[in-house]
């Protein structure tokens, strides 16, 4: 895993998780990497500095990043859905089952689907701790 510091085209900053440095290219082309404050998709990756242990190793407690309150306000007050998060938007935005808030996984394709659908959906700066079965 490698964290990045992004900026926005309206320099915006945060900071988000990817697999490696691949990972990022990838979604970044696709669309798939926004600005948390914006949701702008025009992002770039800022200069960082590495996390160097202090003498004896040891390195000292930071405080929680804004990506670290998220998760915890996103896990507090949503129901995780793991891979069946694409079909349980769809039916809320359908109707079909009564609205709630939700996160979970889903890839590429489906996301863009339910972009294009017009059903409100919002990719988060971090990846769920949670796995689906």
């Amino acid at each position: 895993m490698i964290r990045y510091t992004l900026t926005c085209e309206k320099d915006h900053q945060f900071e988000s998780w990817f697999q490696n440095a691949e990972a990022y290219d990838k979604l970044r082309k696709a669309g798939m990497v926004v600005c948390t404050s914006c949701g702008s998709a025009d992002v770039a990756k800022s200069l960082m500095a590495p996390s160097v242990p202090k003498k004896g190793g040891i390195v000292a407690p930071r405080a929680k990043n804004p990506i670290e309150k998220i998760r915890e306000e996103v896990e507090k007050n949503s129901d995780y859905v793991g891979l069946s998060f694409a079909q349980e938007a769809r039916d809320m935005h359908d109707g079909l089952i009564p609205e709630r808030a939700i996160y979970g996984e889903a890839n590429a394709q489906e996301a863009r689907k339910l972009v294009e659908d017009g059903v409100p959906v919002l990719p988060l700066p971090f990846v769920p701790k949670k796995k689906a079965n």
